[in-house]
This record gives C-alpha cells, sequence and structure tokens, in this order.
C-alpha cells in the first residue's frame, strides 16, 4: 500500500514526500481510513510504530477545507516532549497547508502562547495543566473543536492526568471525533475510553509486548556496582546512540555527570531541569552531539529518534507498563535494537512480571572482563527455563556508529554459564569528547 490510495489533499501528500515518507506503517493503513471517515477511533499501539501520522493525516485532510483561525483540532499529551514531537509532525506533514500547529504546556511564558491563540491556529497540541490554565482566564475557546486526540493515555493516567481530562472535556462541544490512544489499557483508561468514544473502531498493533526488533539481555549485578558496570559495558559495546533509564530525577543527573567525567558526550533530561535545558538536550541527542542520554520514565515521552540501538535499564522500572514504554524508544520503524537491564536480587518479582509480557525468560549475561568482587552474578540471578528469544542484530544489520565514535578494539564477551545467550555483535562505541 502507499499513501496515495488514501485518498488525501495532493497538498498532504506533497508533504508526506517532503518529509521523506514512502510505506505506511501497519497502523497507519488500518487507522488513517477509519479516521477519514470521521468514526471514533480507540487505537491499541506501543511506541515506535507510527502513530502520530496516523491521527495526523486525517486531521490535517480535514483541516484543508472549511474556516481557518479557529481551534478546530485538540491533542492532548502527557509530556512537553511528546506535545512538541505531535507538533512538529504536524508542521511538516502539513507544510503545504494553510493549517497552523501550536504547542501550549507548562514551564515556559505564558507570553508567546497567547500570542499564537490571537493570531489563531487550527491545532493545538497541549498538556493538560496548561491549557487548564488558558481555559481558565479565557484566553482559548474550544467550542469549535471537530476533533480530540488523546495520546499515550495510559501514561496520562500515570501521571495523574484523568481528572484534569475530565475538566477539559466539560469545554468541547458533544460532538465532534474522538481519537483515543495507548500502548496498555488498564481499567481506568478502559473505563475513560467508555466514556468518551462513541461506536469507536478499534485498531490494534503490537499491544503490550515490546517491538519485535528489539533483542533483550539482563545483567544481574548489585546496585553498587552500576556505574562500574556501564562504563564497562560501554567500552566492550559498540553502540549509535544510547538511552539510559533511571529511577529518579537525582539519579539521572549523577549518571550523566559522571559519564561526562569520562569525557562521554552525555546528557541528562530530568524534570528539575528548565525547559530550554530540556529540549537542548533532546535536540542535541538527536542530532549526534550527545551519544547517550540518561532519562527519567516520564521525561523520555516524545524522544523520537530512529538512531537509538541500546536502551539501558540503570534501574529495574516500576511497573511493566513503563519497561514497555523504555523499550519502544529503540527497534523502531522496523529497525533493530538492544534492551540491556542492570537487575539486583531484590528486582526478581518485576523480571518475572516483565517475562511474562515477553513470553520467554530475559537471557541472562554477565560482562567478560568485569571485576564483580564478591558478587555472583550465577547465583544471585533467577535462572530462564528456555532459552531466551532474544539474539543480538547481526553484523550486516547493525546500526552504522555515529560518525564521532572512537573506534576501540573490544574484548569478546560472552554469556555467563548457566545463563545462555551469545555475545553481542560489535560496532564502535559511544563517541567520547575529543
Amino acid at each position: 500500500m502507499n499513501f496515495e490510495q488514501f485518498g488525501l489533499d495532493p497538498r498532504i501528500l506533497a508533504g508526506v514526500r517532503a518529509a521523506g515518507y514512502t510505506t505506511p506503517t501497519p497502523i497507519q493503513e488500518q487507522a488513517v481510513p477509519v479516521v477519514l471517515d470521521e468514526r471514533d477511533v480507540l487505537g491499541l499501539a506501543q511506541t515506535g510504530t507510527g502513530k502520530t501520522a496516523a491521527f495526523a493525516l486525517p486531521i490535517l485532510n480535514r483541516l484543508a477545507k472549511g474556516p481557518l483561525r479557529r481551534v478546530r483540532a485538540l491533542v492532548v499529551a502527557p509530556t512537553r516532549e511528546l506535545a512538541e514531537q505531535i507538533h512538529q509532525s504536524f508542521v511538516s506533514l502539513g507544510s503545504r497547508t494553510p493549517a497552523r500547529s501550536m504547542t501550549i504546556y507548562g514551564g515556559v511564558s505564558k507570553g508567546p502562547q497567547l500570542a499564537g491563540l490571537r493570531r489563531g491556529t487550527e491545532i493545538v497540541v497541549a498538556c493538560p495543566g496548561r491549557l487548564l490554565d488558558h481555559i481558565q482566564e479565557g484566553a482559548i475557546d474550544l467550542t469549535q473543536v471537530e476533533v480530540l486526540v488523546l495520546d499515550e493515555a495510559d501514561r496520562m493516567f500515570d501521571m495523574g492526568f484523568l481528572p484534569d481530562i475530565r475538566r477539559i472535556l466539560k469545554h468541547l462541544p458533544a460532538k465532534r471525533q474522538n481519537l483515543f490512544f495507548s500502548a496498555t489499557m488498564p481499567k481506568e483508561i478502559r473505563v475513560l475510553a467508555d466514556e468518551i468514544l462513541v461506536d469507536p473502531a478499534t485498531v490494534q498493533v503490537g499491544v503490550i509486548a515490546p517491538a519485535e526488533t528489539v533483542a533483550h539481555a539482563l545483567y544481574p549485578v548489585p546496585d553498587g556496582l552500576k556505574t562500574k558496570l556501564l562504563l564497562a559495558m560501554l567500552e566492550q559495546t559498540p553502540t549509535g546512540r544510547v538511552l539510559v533509564f533511571t529511577r529518579t530525577k537525582h539519579r539521572a543527573r549523577n549518571l550523566a555527570e559522571n559519564l561526562q567525567k569520562q569525557v562521554y558526550r552525555a546528557a541528562a533530561l530530568q524534570g528539575n531541569m528548565t525547559q530550554n535545558r530540556r529540549q537542548e538536550a533532546i535536540d542535541g541527542f538527536r542530532s549526534g552531539k550527545y551519544d547517550i542520554l540518561v532519562a527519567t520514565d516520564i521525561m523520555a515521552r516524545g524522544i523520537d529518534v530512529a538512531e537509538i540501538s541500546h536502551v539501558i535499564n540503570y534501574d529495574v522500572p516500576d511497573t511493566v507498563d513503563a519497561y514497555t514504554h523504555r523499550i519502544g524508544r529503540t527497534g523502531r520503524a522496523t529497525r533493530t535494537g538492544e534492551a540491556f537491564t542492570f537487575a539486583a536480587h531484590t528486582d526478581e518479582s518485576m523480571i518475572r512480571d516483565i517475562e511474562k509480557v515477553l513470553g520467554a525468560p530475559i537471557e541472562r549475561r554477565r560482562l567478560t572482563g568485569f571485576d564483580y568482587g564478591t558478587y555472583t552474578p550465577e547465583r544471585q540471578a533467577p535462572q530462564p527455563q528456555h532459552r531466551s528469544p532474544a539474539r543480538a542484530p547481526s553484523r550486516s544489520s547493525a546500526t552504522p556508529p555515529t560518525p564521532s565514535a572512537r573506534a576501540r578494539q573490544a574484548q569478546p564477551a560472552s554469556a555467563a554459564r548457566g545463563f545462555g545467550g551469545s555475545p553481542a555483535s560489535r560496532r564502535s562505541p559511544p563517541g567520547r569528547i575529543s
């Protein structure tokens, strides 16, 4: 299938071509025709499947006709980073159309947002808190909204936004099209979907489990050795861009500083940073200025970087859903990726829950040549009952190293006895500052 078969406005097709899109992803194939028919949609899809374009293209097609300079489409997202990503998709795909898009979120001055609303815009991509501020101050009129999109609804629930969402709904017209996207469907989100959607079409692509293009491996290690293990792993493992997840803002900041002291091009992305610094970190990671980004779960939403070769869970996530979202940052758009998780003995319960979702045990590994001291990974970690499906991408399919990567002679890594697994393919490690 190609994008021309959707019957989109020629100006939008020109934007699609300019953006470099060639073939629709599965969720785009399923969702775009249904949204074009103006039906409500319940979209169940993991990150990295192309769902933003799945709703952006038909919305732009709808806005190609009708009045301008009024808010006709509202997209609500849980984080500033995701809001910016969605906004940029509208700008890129709609570059040949008269439709305007703008973002609304906290942490930045209201002035430019108010100015944009006064000039008039057809698309608003907003985070709940700041949007409610503008509503209460009478700065935005939502009575003409034709399409409402709730993106990553499960994350909005995790962040406590459901009461805000219900407050926003009271300011929208009853007659509208509703598009509801979520990677997982806990009970509370199912209830909200039932409240909002009217006779929805369900579009489901790769729900729950991370992408099949991602290989998974677990490295048993005590908390006190995690940083040393990460540094040793970066020395031995050829990578492209690396996204490291920590559980807290404090850890993200400190770990990024440690990596910088080892002259790695690394940056932190955590909630105590100003919006300008957060955006600089994301832009730098996307452009290649930084090879390593250390982030918390909430801040990582909206990181759409196809070149991420590895996700490293420095801390095991608190929920299985969080693991799914983290891993969704690699193996995007059919590329291969690897997900490494550092786990202590106390993490066994969560690891078992994650393995249930994956449908198989995660391959256990130990890093060759690393000094574990008195810690014995083979005795501390739960043993898999079957060989894990995880496998490293072949040399021919591996992501090429970043241009600035410094070549080293990597020592061969082998799996720990009793843990199974195979050595990863070798590429150049993350670049250091020269």
